[in-house]
């Protein structure tokens, strides 16, 4: 499994409700991985967070944790 795959599905399961209420699924076209959050309703606001800063934080950690990586990953939250 991918490490950012993983990474994204930690800090998922820690701000929401319940805790099987999400999905993540990666899609890779040529140089772009695409990450996607799937979340309940309900759960869409502590994701996002005020002001967007949660979600924010989730990509800044991505871009972080792929810096060295030759392809570009980005997160889309998704309902």
């Amino acid at each position: 499994m991918d490490k950012t795959k993983e990474l994204v599905e930690y800090v998922a399961r820690s701000l929401v409700s319940d805790p099987e209420g999400f999905k993540v699924n990666k899609v890779e076209k040529d140089k772009l991985v695409v990450i996607e959050l799937r979340v309940a309703p309900d759960d869409m606001g502590r994701v996002i967070g005020k002001q967007g800063r949660i979600a924010k934080a989730i990509r800044t950690l991505v871009r972080s944790a792929t810096s060295n990586s030759s392809k570009k990953y980005v997160v889309e939250i998704l309902d």
